[in-house]
């Protein structure tokens, strides 16, 4: 599978497997001021050529901060958080719901979010195809094919599920069984792969980031009006970046810095959408509905 050749390209690349495996902590430990800073984002969904954009503020953050920075894409969110507890990566963007596991596993710390994009809010809508008469509200939801993003997906997994969970009173456990609530349940890998599903009626409905759909009719991949929302979830954090808890504070300050003082509108503009998007101090108490989440979906630490 794709996903799991780009994961494995990312261990390799960061040096966590060797010949003989898995190298252990001990043996791959940086010192607290690495000879370069190495920053991993997961892959953009609505532009695959998002890497190519950040060459300019990869420069701008090496005069910064005085160290060669060498920024690359991950696979998945487990894979990035696994580096940054070895070392082998300083700095990784994680989803809300990541960033309590890569606390939790790798004692990461909070850097940097951005202010959001546009003025609707961020967050998770339920769609079906706007000539679906049968769906018109959650609970109609049952005995239907229905589509997550992702288990490891904040807005395409997690939050849906929380809501699902609390406003139809199901059993967290258990909903994801087929015959319990839906009659089978898919997990597409991407939000615009939901979405189209969806239209094409691979599936009867599913949950996805609202702000992907506007982009979608914007691409012309679908039509206006050609879906329908039936519900929707609480407001959600934006994705944030982590930095390691053991690096040098002084070279943790200045990465901090440069993010919250960067102000490339057109960086801004490629690649989150829009010019008047800029970091801001990321908050630990910004994220914990996460863990109030995480309980109530029963999800055990690793």
């Amino acid at each position: 599978m794709k996903k799991r050749t780009l994961a494995a390209s990312l261990l390799l690349t960061l040096g966590l497997f060797s010949l003989t495996g898995c190298k252990g902590n001990a043996e791959t430990a940086q010192a607290a001021t690495p000879e370069k800073l190495t920053i991993v984002q997961m892959p953009d969904e609505n532009n695959p050529d998002a890497g190519t954009k950040h060459d300019g503020f990869r420069k701008d953050m090496e005069k910064a901060i005085g160290l060669p920075v060498a920024e690359m894409e991950g696979a998945d969110y487990s894979v990035g958080i696994e580096a940054l507890k070895a070392g082998k990566l300083d700095v990784l963007l994680v989803s809300p719901m990541s960033y309590y596991q890569a606390k939790k596993i790798a004692g990461a710390e909070p850097l940097v979010t951005t202010t959001s994009m546009g003025a609707e809010p961020y967050r998770t809508v339920f769609i079906t195809r706007q000539d679906n008469d049968q769906i018109n509200e959650l609970k109609d939801l049952k005995d239907k094919n229905f589509a997550f993003v992702d288990p490891a997906s904040s807005s395409g997994y997690m939050y849906p599920k929380t809501t699902l969970v609390k406003d139809l009173d199901l059993d967290s456990s258990k909903l994801e069984n087929p015959g319990y609530f839906f009659k089978t349940v898919a997990y597409s890998g991407k939000h615009d792969a939901s979405i189209l599903g969806v239209v094409k009626g691979d599936y009867d409905a599913a949950a996805v980031a609202g702000q992907t759909i506007p982009m979608l009719v914007e691409a012309g991949l679908i039509k206006d009006n050609e879906l329908k929302v039936i519900g929707e979830t609480d407001v959600i954090p934006n994705a944030l970046f982590v930095i390691r808890k053991d690096l040098d504070p002084d070279l943790k300050q200045k990465v901090k810095d440069f993010y919250l003082n960067y102000d490339n509108t057109d960086y801004f503009e490629s690649f989150y959408g829009s010019g008047d998007v800029r970091f801001t101090a990321a908050k630990d108490s910004d994220y914990e509905v996460v863990k109030e989440m995480v309980d109530t979906l029963g999800i055990e630490e690793e």
